[in-house]
């Protein structure tokens, strides 16, 4: 996975996700979740293209389970754009990179 891509934890979330200064696009995944594993390329990708300007965030669910309650997570992935330390956006499953970048761009 790439340097750019942030693993947060519940402990961490609020430090690496609600506190930061650019949006943050938070990915809920989990290791066994199929979608998940086909999304994290598109992600690798996105982190590169908008280094600087928004920061990728990925929560494992199964060993963050506050992080998942707290934002009601019921179906992975599921992605959320955080700006100012509020929920701005939500993509639910799989999408394709333009879908993702399209979203990240409303926040810029």
């Amino acid at each position: 996975m790439s340097d750019l891509i942030i693993n947060t934890t519940d402990a961490n979330f609020d430090q690496d996700v609600l506190q930061s200064d650019v949006p943050v696009l938070v990915d809920f995944w989990a290791t066994w979740c199929g979608p998940c594993k086909a999304i994290a390329p598109i992600l690798e990708d996105l982190a590169t293209e908008y280094q600087g300007k928004v920061k990728i965030v990925k929560v494992d669910v199964d060993n963050n389970p506050q992080a998942a309650s707290r934002f009601g997570i019921r179906n992975i992935p599921t992605l959320f754009v955080f700006k100012g330390g509020e929920k701005v956006d939500s993509v639910m499953g799989l999408q394709p990179k333009a879908e993702l970048a399209k979203v990240l761009d409303k926040h810029l």
